[in-house]
């Protein structure tokens, strides 16, 4: 039609972008999400976001030295030729005060560098050569209670509507995490479970090294990499059945050598920065020596889509699992009915951003603003500035893997709903 607007997705490139919010900006997570993606960011998969000047979710830091670490991890890597296999082997608990001592000593500490690019190429030549310790998973957060901005325990997305429907929390998904890293432990090549957005805070310590997958570009070479990755890990689970965890980390090396050095992106994350990754954010990275990072996972209407595909992954017994069915009946009952038929066909646009708002978005906030529901966590926390609901609370919640059975239970039930509809067309 003559006239008409043509669409055109923002941030053309997919570079991951920076973003720094004014305080009036920041006091609102939800809209500046919204505002973020307006300009493009989801489209890298990963975006930085450093908070104004002035801002602290913490008074200070001294006094967590006695906090636990309860299952440390120490990872172990073999591998050549950019192909590596990480497995985990967890070791007695630790204080913070431990770790840190450990993280700084000789035999753990950071080398000396020039520069990030020299310290990355220290990573890749010595990644094999003494396994670091990860304190990764720590249920608990370091925020002061009083901290509303960004607040990671209380960030008040729509993953909320799992708290409200079961009355549970998944620990790490709508609860926080912290991780206590040292010099060269690694996440690994993964997206978030159930294709969730996640935010990760560094409190404090060296920067974080991210990598990710470029979502927009990468769907031919996902492909590829797929069957190299597939390839491998069949010949090495072969000899690796015996190890507690197994995980890839594939490096930019087999990117360049199969010709896709352009869908790979870094950025370096220093202490005080956010990061926010999107659904299908495909990323890993490493750290530059002792730190303490904060995460958790959210949501968006925008994630609703991509959560109703969502695959999940059969190797671990931590699989997350979440029923879509209260987020379609809540967020898109225009589509419900066709959705629990197994008709809502709708295709992703993958470059489309967040609505700042709808009907029934407006609806639920009304609603929360009302209620102001109090996140409960269904293991003992530990750490300072964890907000803990009263123990009546504690008592009356089922536990995880009650819920979690019921929802794989519900997912099951639709998804056989939809093969025999599938049969009958």
């Amino acid at each position: 039609m003559a006239g008409a607007e043509v669409y055109t997705p923002a941030n053309p490139t997919c570079k991951i972008m920076t973003f720094r919010p004014t305080m009036e900006e920041f006091s609102d997570f939800n809209q500046y999400l919204v505002y973020m993606e307006s300009q493009g960011a989801h489209r890298a998969g990963l975006a930085k976001v450093i908070p104004p000047k002035g801002w602290k979710p913490r008074r200070t830091y001294d006094d967590i030295d006695d906090l636990m670490i309860d299952a440390p991890i120490q990872q172990m890597v073999a591998g050549q030729s950019g192909l590596f296999t990480q497995y985990n082997i967890q070791k007695k608990p630790l204080s913070v005060q431990e770790f840190r001592r450990l993280a700084n000593s000789d035999m753990y500490c950071t080398p000396r560098y020039l520069n990030y690019e020299d310290l990355e190429r220290k990573y890749w030549k010595n990644l094999t050569f003494v396994s670091p310790i990860y304190g990764a998973d720590v249920s608990g957060s370091l925020y002061d209670e009083d901290v509303e901005e960004w607040n990671i325990g209380h960030l008040n997305s729509i993953l909320d509507v799992i708290e409200e429907d079961c009355g549970v929390s998944i620990q790490g998904v709508n609860t926080p995490y912290l991780y206590f890293g040292m010099w060269k432990t690694t996440f690994s090549w993964h997206t978030e479970d159930m294709d969730l957005y996640s935010i990760n805070y560094l409190h404090f310590g060296e920067p974080k090294s991210w990598l990710v997958w470029d979502r927009d570009l990468g769907t031919r070479g996902k492909c590829r990499l797929t069957l190299i990755v597939f390839f491998f890990f069949s010949i090495l689970c072969l000899f690796l059945k015996t190890k507690r965890t197994v995980e890839y980390f594939v490096v930019r090396l087999i990117l360049l050598s199969f010709s896709l050095p352009h869908m790979c992106c870094q950025i370096t994350q220093e202490a005080g920065e956010f990061m926010i990754t999107f659904p299908y954010g495909y990323h890993a990275g490493f750290n530059h020596g002792f730190n303490c990072a904060e995460s958790t996972n959210f949501a968006t209407v925008r994630w609703i889509d991509y959560g109703k595909v969502a695959t999940q992954c059969t190797c671990s017994k931590d699989m997350v699992k979440i029923s879509m069915e209260p987020f379609v009946k809540r967020f898109q009952p225009d589509r419900y009915a066709n959705w629990m038929l197994g008709k809502d066909s709708t295709p992703i646009d993958h470059t489309l951003a967040t609505p700042s708002t709808t009907p029934e978005l407006q609806s639920w906030l009304q609603r929360r603003r009302k209620t102001k529901p109090r996140l409960r966590t269904s293991e003992e926390p530990v750490g300072p500035g964890w907000q803990l609901g009263s123990e009546q609370q504690q008592e009356e919640k089922p536990g995880w893997s009650a819920w979690a059975q019921g929802a794989k239970v519900c997912s099951n039930n639709l998804q056989g709903r939809r093969e025999r509809e599938e049969k009958r067309s």
